[in-house]
């Protein structure tokens, strides 16, 4: 019963450190694609205006959710 408690915690501590990781990949690395004129970059705000045609019209994707390569 031990052996099963002590898989559970290390699985917790795993998934809070994977957790971690993505908070700090959304927080730094945010694609952005201006709904109005079509612009895109990466940026670490999620206030940020488009720097082509300063709209606040952006969709905003964590890159963690893009697949390497």
């Amino acid at each position: 019963m031990s052996e099963i408690g002590n898989e559970n915690e290390q699985d917790n501590t795993l998934l809070n450190q994977w957790r971690q990781k993505i908070e700090i990949a959304n927080h730094n690395n945010i694609f952005c694609h201006c709904r109005h004129c079509g612009d895109e970059w990466v940026d670490s705000s999620l206030k940020s205006a488009c720097n082509h045609c300063g709209s606040h019209n952006i969709e905003r994707i964590p890159c963690w959710q893009f697949p390497d390569g």
